[in-house]
């Protein structure tokens, strides 16, 4: 009788020691999968801020030249009908991805790219009374042209704010790959 119990309590224990070892590998397995899945996600995360800071840069872009487009059109140098559907079409896909950055994108990003949105939409309404013939009093293509520049120079901050937090993402995601 002693031999049997002795017997069986060893072939439990054998039992036993495999389940505990099953269930920890498990557990482990699955672990190590979540923390796939952390970094996975912020692989992408850091991905889709990236392409939205890309987008963003070249909307902002892109309208600037719609916009630097229609003061030279103030000289007559271009065809005004094209020029200014260039530009509506520059304006409408700026505000597009503006929307898409606000809610993709840190604040201080967000108000270096408010700033410059609101830069081009004031010099936008500013060159379109130009070409409308009814500026108002501050209005005129010096001032028009000073508002270019200093968009230009606006821009080049909004870059260096998307890059840093870009690199600061980048950092966040190295790091977390480097706790696996």
């Amino acid at each position: 009788m002693t031999a049997a119990a002795v017997a069986l309590i060893g072939v439990v224990g054998t039992l036993l020691s495999a389940l505990l070892t099953q269930r920890a590998a498990d557990r482990s397995r699955q672990r190590e999968h979540a923390r796939a899945e952390r970094l996975r996600a912020r692989r992408s995360e850091a991905e889709a801020r990236r392409s939205t800071c890309v987008a963003l840069n070249t909307a902002a872009r892109q309208y600037l030249a719609a916009l630097t487009d229609q003061f030279h059109a103030l000289g007559g140098t271009e065809d005004p009908g094209d020029v200014r559907r260039r530009l509506v079409e520059a304006r409408d896909l700026h505000r597009e991805v503006h929307a898409e950055a606000q809610l993709r994108l840190s604040e201080p990003v967000l108000g270096v790219a408010g700033d410059v949105s609101h830069g081009l939409g004031a010099l936008y309404g500013r060159l379109r009374r130009l070409a409308d013939g009814i500026p108002r009093p501050d209005d005129s293509p010096g001032a028009a042209k000073a508002d270019i520049d200093a968009l230009w120079a606006r821009l080049r901050t909004l870059r260096r704010e998307m890059r840093e937090e870009l690199r600061e993402a980048g950092s966040d995601a190295c790091q977390t790959e480097g706790d696996m």
